[in-house]
């Protein structure tokens, strides 16, 4: 590394450090209660995974640059500056062992918000030049080809065809006045085809205006992930400008709890003016159709069903009530694992972790928490989630320990339930 890639990257920490991060740096009282909130330190025990301590370069620049005995020490020659080798050392902590799934500010006497640290502090280590190659890789995929799992608007074509073929129902695009711009993230395009099949038909059925946006498909943000704000300005301002085109009211974030983080509430600061339009998480759009009875369900799963509740969705954005309303409407077997709600556990793959293969061994280890949650009740037939990289992580964990059940998104789970017909136009009606 170039001593000016190096001075870079410490510049761009001191410009992190923002009030916020000063008062929580400022605050911390080294009580070490943040370790048994996450899940990196309970399932493996080591000390190096106690989220504050990932902290430590940011925290040695913020002592050195912002406080009074840390300037006179630097004066001195008391205090060394931050180093390349160290980090280069603390890059796997900061992208590897966080998800920025934020239950540690939850437990702590002063609620330093860790993850938006951690955040900030990736922003550093990017512009020193040390983050994942995996998540370099699908950061320049999401700036040059539009999505970070090389997902194309061809590609989307081809899965709105065979939608299309599968339901009968028309996909509405490019739309002009529709209420309503669907997203969704790669992983759904690309692993989750039934995602768009089930929005098709449960908006047929509640008279939903929508429409998806050939130039703004994408939610995915990978440059919230890596922590590149710029990155992730452009790749928000991508679904302003679709949404701004075709003149929507409201744009559904899709089943993925950090795009939704990334579009509804960063989005805004990070293009830095508000949106002329809202944003509306599909699971709120659901539980909103099924209160205004424009939602209809026939039948009822007798099988054990559990929720995971993805730590963007619930935690950092408040959507906690409406799974479990929806839930209910088709499964007569539901239960909570312990800790749920804002409680919950982190998959293990959020943050950009699942898209970093350096991590695969550690995400799969300390899924042994979500395992625990689930023994306790006794195990689950099963599992529905609202966040396709939960989803994916969990299907991998549940091959890597052998377990017993089967993962759903909840708008295919919804969907399945939609009386006879109005699931697909088998009754050769169309939609659009």
């Amino acid at each position: 590394m170039s001593d000016t890639t190096l001075k870079n990257g410490v510049n761009a920490l001191v410009e992190q450090i923002d009030s916020r991060v000063a008062s929580f740096f400022n605050s911390c009282v080294h009580c070490g209660m943040c370790a048994d909130a996450c899940l990196f330190y309970t399932e493996t025990g080591d000390p190096k995974y106690t989220p504050i301590h990932k902290l430590e370069p940011m925290r040695r620049v913020w002592k050195r640059n912002f406080t009074f005995w840390g300037k006179l020490a630097a004066m001195v020659g008391l205090s060394k500056p931050i180093t390349d080798e160290e980090l280069k050392e603390w890059e796997p902590l900061v992208y590897d062992s966080c998800t920025l799934c934020a239950r540690c500010p939850m437990v702590g006497p002063v609620g330093n918000d860790i993850a938006y640290m951690i955040s900030k502090e990736r922003a550093g280590m990017v512009a020193a030049g040390h983050a994942p190659p995996g998540l370099k890789g699908a950061t320049v995929r999401a700036v040059e080809i539009g999505s970070p799992m090389g997902a194309t608007w061809k590609t989307v074509q081809a899965q709105i065809r065979h939608t299309e073929e599968d339901t009968g129902l028309k996909i509405p695009v490019d739309q002009q006045g529709a209420d309503y711009m669907a997203i969704m993230s790669g992983m759904e395009t690309v692993n989750f085809p039934e995602y768009l099949g089930s929005l098709a038909r449960i908006f047929k059925q509640a008279g939903v205006s929508w429409t998806l946006c050939s130039d703004a498909v994408e939610a995915t943000n990978s440059g919230i992930q890596i922590g590149s704000p710029d990155i992730a300005a452009e790749l928000v301002q991508r679904i302003v400008d679709g949404a701004e085109k075709l003149g929507v009211k409201y744009v559904i974030s899709p089943e993925c709890g950090h795009a939704y983080m990334a579009i509804r509430w960063s989005g805004p600061n990070l293009i830095g003016r508000p949106y002329k339009f809202k944003v509306i998480h599909i699971l709120e759009l659901l539980d909103q159709l099924r209160e205004e009875g424009r939602l209809r369900t026939e039948g009822m799963e007798d099988e054990r069903v559990t929720f995971h509740d993805p730590c963007q969705l619930v935690r950092r954005g408040g959507v906690l009530e409406q799974p479990r309303r929806l839930l209910k409407m088709v499964a007569s077997n539901y239960v909570d694992m312990p800790d749920p709600g804002v409680w919950n556990w982190c998959c293990g793959g959020g943050g950009g972790v699942s898209a970093n293969e350096r991590a695969d061994a550690l995400r799969i280890k300390v899924f042994s928490r979500k395992k625990a949650q689930l023994d306790a009740v006794g195990g689950v037939d099963k599992l529905v989630t609202s966040c396709s990289n939960c989803r994916i992580v969990m299907e991998d964990a549940v091959d890597a320990y052998n377990l017993n059940f089967k993962i759903f998104g909840m708008a295919e789970t919804i969907a399945a339930h939609l009386p006879s017909d109005t699931k697909t136009a088998e009754s050769g009606e169309s939609s659009s």
